[in-house]
């Protein structure tokens, strides 16, 4: 059995979200520290051409996109569950929610000029720069833009109260009952992100009952991890067979058919294609076959819902 491989780096809130995704599970992974900017040549090796953060590496196979992830992770240890049985609709439907429109609020409450001032007052000019230029990239060819700034402060309060009233629940500590689950986790790395500095912090630190409940979230650490050098990653890939595909029956209601050349990208941000081989088309997830001449083939796997396919 192949060992879980995390491919990101310390700052990146959706990296984070895994890292607690991990530590819930209770599971050992190996720790690749990544680029936080382009370009990313050991990840793009591996992916295709994808470069959101996190991925995770099993072997062959290599899973983009944390809403993914964290079906993986279950699959990979049933318990304790990150899909409450009766409530797995509920909560994959908060985290959806939360990974997009609370995420970018906080980009936009966290990217303010004050924030950003404190985040990077040790860091080089020069990589400020290529920081920005960067993160516009990010935005430039899907189809949502940064929230405003004045929307997101306006809109804080209206987020924060809401989720004030779910907390408030007699059934536990956590959003859906006794123990956190996906949307717990999806909802605590965007707040993760507003802790960052003193500038947003209170945006946390002001709702006690939600601060006390993020500090719980977090609480649950990042289990057991080693480090591994990316070029070690990508040998690994080199050396491994990706896994039998799920037997589930292939379907696509746009007609993509398996063994089609395709390309696959995120529709919000970060729509970089990645262009391979359709080998599976299921209810949540889509994976492509590619080669590559350090990692050789690989099966890239990513979640239906929030992203495209092109024919190619």
């Amino acid at each position: 059995m192949h060992e879980l491989i995390l491919h990101h780096y310390p700052t990146s809130p959706f990296a984070e979200k895994a890292r607690l995704l991990l530590g819930f599970k209770q599971l050992s992974w190996c720790s690749v520290t990544i680029p936080p900017v382009m370009p990313k040549p050991d990840l793009t090796a591996l992916t295709g051409g994808y470069r959101r953060t996190p991925v995770l590496q099993v072997g062959a196979d290599i899973y983009c996109d944390t809403a993914l992830i964290a079906r993986r992770l279950e699959a990979e240890k049933a318990t304790p569950a990150l899909f409450p049985e009766g409530q797995e609709f509920n909560a994959a439907a908060l985290a959806q929610w939360a990974d997009s429109v609370l995420f970018l609020h906080a980009v936009s409450l966290v990217f303010q000029p004050e924030s950003m001032a404190v985040r990077f007052a040790q860091v080089p000019k020069e990589f400020v720069e290529i920081f920005s230029k960067d993160r516009a990239q990010l935005f430039a060819n899907g189809s949502i833009s940064r929230v405003p700034l004045e929307q997101a402060k306006s809109h804080w309060p209206v987020l924060m109260a809401r989720l004030r009233q779910q907390l408030s629940r007699d059934e536990g500590e956590f959003l859906f009952g006794a123990a956190p689950c996906i949307a717990d986790f999806s909802v605590a790395h965007c707040l993760w992100f507003l802790k960052g500095t003193p500038v947003t912090a209170p945006l946390v630190d002001d709702y006690p009952e939600v601060a006390a409940w993020l500090g719980k979230v977090l609480g649950v650490g990042h289990g057991s991890h080693k480090a591994l050098d990316a070029v070690d990653a990508v040998a690994l890939a080199r050396d491994s067979e990706p896994a039998q595909l799920p037997g589930e029956v292939f379907t696509d209601p746009n007609g993509f058919e398996a063994g089609q050349q395709v390309a696959i990208c995120a529709a919000d941000y970060g729509a970089d294609p990645v262009v391979g081989e359709l080998v599976f088309a299921g209810a949540e997830e889509l994976i492509l076959r590619r080669e590559d001449e350090r990692a050789g083939v690989v099966h890239v796997h990513f979640p239906r819902l929030g992203y495209r396919i092109e024919a190619r």
